[in-house]
Order: structure tokens, then sequence, then C-alpha cells
């Protein structure tokens, strides 16, 4: 069943409010750091405006940030007959989600013969639709990730200016190839930064979850992608929690992955595909707090907001943002809920 996003989340986004380049490439930016941090405090109910470099000072000692290290693939590949292909995500029996693409949007029409011809004289069979807009196939190469490297070049959704090298869809993180997307809410983190959170005593551990393509077009779930919980991060959750400290998610998809791995109410080492969709009905049991993007009006990542906020508080947390011209999408302004 599809999470139903509660009425005050109904609202336009003004496209002056997209971010259509990285920070750093907007002239007066020195790094991609130089962005604009919203913070919601949970338990007195206020809001902030900070510099994202504040965050040294807004989380403390003991506070645990757990990132996503998965790292971007260049997903995007052209078809001779003039579409583009992006390549999803890994299915549990090795197939692969992808989607076709026609100018600003998906390509929703028929393909003659169910295949396309992409470089490298590859051609891929379409063997059936998964939902309105991806669709199932078993890419004959022997490493997607390597056809990848040689052909491919980033996802860019139309509200980006031009097309930026892979490099600039990298997380400080990302250690691991394997999403289509970036994990962006860990993208203004710094190495310089990451040293002085840890030298402030906040503890830093990973998780993988390799994202797939974004849904922008409609208010769909997510759909399953793989996640890798290990000993360590398991461990730095559940002491932190025993501790009163915080569990800060750098990104929804860390959420997912952590939610994923909670067995008894403590996280427990896990691997695997993942369906879990967190929302008010599956609440979270181990995350406490949230590093994020600005989501987009019915996305169903506002459901998972929902989940570790009340929901007036972030209604006025929205409205901060759009009134405080913050900006959306992965070269963008980020938010801390905590």
């Amino acid at each position: 069943m599809s999470t139903v996003l509660q009425a005050p989340f109904s609202f336009a986004l003004d496209a002056a409010l997209e971010a259509d380049r990285p920070p750093e490439a907007r002239g007066w930016a020195a790094s991609r750091s130089d962005v604009r941090l919203l913070t919601t405090d949970k338990a007195a109910g206020t809001i902030g405006h900070h510099r994202f470099t504040d965050l040294t000072e807004l989380v403390g000692p003991g506070d645990l940030l757990v990132v996503n290290n998965s790292a971007t693939m260049p997903a995007s590949v052209p078809t001779e007959d003039g579409l583009r292909l992006h390549f999803s995500s890994v299915r549990p029996d090795g197939s692969w989600l992808v989607e076709l693409r026609s100018g600003s949007g998906p390509y929703l029409g028929d393909v003659p013969g169910r295949a396309v011809d992409l470089p490298g004289g590859v051609r891929l069979e379409l063997t059936e639709r998964f939902g309105k807009r991806l669709w199932v196939t078993r890419p004959p190469v022997a490493s997607v990730p390597d056809y990848l490297a040689r052909y491919g070049k980033p996802i860019r959704y139309s509200y980006v200016d031009r097309d930026w090298p892979i490099e600039t869809y990298q997380t400080v993180f990302g250690t691991v190839p394997g999403s289509a997307e970036m994990p962006s809410a860990a993208r203004p983190f710094t190495a310089q930064l990451v040293t002085r959170l840890i030298s402030a005593g906040v503890g830093i551990a990973p998780v993988t979850l390799h994202t797939g393509v974004a849904s922008l077009e409609s208010d769909e779930d997510p759909y399953p992608e793989w996640f890798e919980v290990g000993e360590f991060t398991a461990r730095a959750v559940n002491s932190a929690a025993a501790s009163g400290r915080r569990v800060i998610a750098v990104g929804t998809t860390v959420v997912r992955a952590l939610e994923s791995a909670v067995s008894g109410g403590a996280v427990a080492a896990a691997s695997g595909h993942t369906d879990r969709v967190v929302s008010p009905a599956d609440p979270p049991a181990v995350v406490d707090g949230l590093l994020t993007g600005f989501h987009e009006p019915r996305s169903t990542h506002l459901s998972m907001l929902q989940a570790l906020c009340d929901t007036e508080l972030l209604h006025r947390s929205y409205e901060a943002a759009i009134e405080g011209r913050y900006r959306w999408h992965e070269f963008g302004d980020v938010h801390l809920i905590a």
C-alpha cells in the first residue's frame, strides 16, 4: 500500500529554490560545505538557521552520526534511438531495474521489441515492467559498474544547469560503488569537517545502502534496495542508545538501512535487500535524528520525516525553509531534525 502524506505537505515548490549547480560552482562559495543548515529541535519545538559548518556546535560528544558509504555510479547511458537509460538497482535474483528517460521525464511509451541498444554493442532486453516507469532486465555484461565506468555519466535532472563530472556526485564517505544517485545528505561534509567532528568527540559509523533512481515524478513508495550494516556500526548504535546519546542518520538511506537491521529493539549486523518503508505507521526504533535535504511535495520521504518529528513542527520547518529561500535537491541546503 502506498504511503499517504498528510495535507500540510501539498505545497508547490518554486523553481527558483531548485539548486541548479554545486555550491562550490556558484562563484561565492569556497567549498561544498558552503550551504545553509535549517535545524528543527524536536524537544524544544524550535527552528534555527545556520551554516552547515555550524554542525560541530549542534552535535556533541557521544552523539553518533551514521553515514552511507555507497559511492555513486555514472548510471546514465544513451540509447541508439535517442533516449537515455538509467541503471537503478540490482535485484535479489541478479536482474536490474532500469528507467528509460525522454527529455525531462520518464519514457512511458512502448519499446519496440522490448529491447534497447546501448554503447559498446550492448543490447538490453526489457523483460517486464516494474511499476509505472521501470523495467526489469538482465544486462549482458560481466560487470554493470565496470560497464558504466566506461560508457556512463551521472544521472542529471532538468533543474541542473549542465553535466558535471562524477566526482561532483561523490560524498567524502563514498567507498563502495553501487548507487544510481548520490546519497546527497552527506555531500556537504569535507575531510576537514569530519576531522573537527571526531576531534570534538562525535562518533561516525558507516552503513551501505545503494540508492536507486529518485521518484520525482510520482509519490510511489521506494522499491527494494541493497544494504549492509556491519558489526562495528551495530555495536556503535547500540552503545550510543544505551548511554542516552543521539543516533543521527545522515540521509534517509541511512534510516532505511539501520531500521532494516533492527532485531528485538537493537541493531544487529545484517545485509540483503530491504523493502522497509519508515513512516508514522512503522516508525523508527533506533534513529533519533536525521540530517537530510529538503524533499519534494508528495515525496514519501516526507512520511519518514513525520515518523521522526511532530507533523505541525515539520510543517513549520518547511514553511521556514520556503520563506528563507533554502535550496532543494542534491546540490542544495540541508535540514537537521534532532
